[in-house]
């Protein structure tokens, strides 16, 4: 994918992003393409009461103009809970993911995706899983995570972000 059909690429922060706060970080600041990035926060997905996904060994997924992604090692998802479901999507920069409901729900709707091999640049999130917060309850560090706009991607807002967020309408050049 060509970057010059990209109007935003993290290189300098546009005039409508709003100014971060201490403590915060402005999705206008990531790159693209997007960087992963290392994080010991705890980082817990659930439905109906039950743990889905518990970690302390995320990867953060940083796109300009989207929150964080965060991608879970599957040692530390209970798989019992998914099945896999619908066909794959591909990734301009990952690759081709696959997707999981709910296991026993019947509706076969997304909740998670993962990317079993790859494009090499993002070899390190070989075998994670991400969840969409919409679906399900996501949590970082005991905050609950609100899910990115739109009914595409799914990034996790937490108050360490600020935005706008990729996703809403009036957005897709970003």
């Amino acid at each position: 994918m060509s970057m010059g059909m990209w109007q935003y690429t993290g290189q300098e922060r546009p005039s409508f992003a709003q100014e971060p706060g201490l403590n915060q970080e402005s999705v206008w600041d990531y790159p693209r393409p997007p960087a992963l990035e290392p994080s010991d926060e705890e980082v817990v997905v659930m439905s109906a009461g039950e743990v889905i996904a518990r970690t302390k060994r995320s990867l953060r997924m940083l796109e300009t103009a989207s929150p964080p992604t965060y991608y879970i090692p599957e040692a530390d998802v209970v798989w019992a809970q998914l099945t896999a479901v619908g066909q794959p999507s591909f990734c301009e920069w990952k690759g081709q993911a696959t997707y999981f409901s709910l296991a026993g729900d019947g509706s076969k709707q997304p909740v998670a995706w993962i990317y079993a091999q790859p494009a090499e640049a993002y070899g390190l999130i070989d075998r994670h899983v991400s969840f969409y917060p919409g679906k399900v309850a996501c949590f970082v560090d005991g905050e609950r995570v609100q899910p990115q706009p739109g009914q595409f991607y799914g990034g996790w807002i937490t108050a360490r972000v600020v935005g706008p967020f990729k996703g809403e309408s009036g957005t897709s050049g970003w």
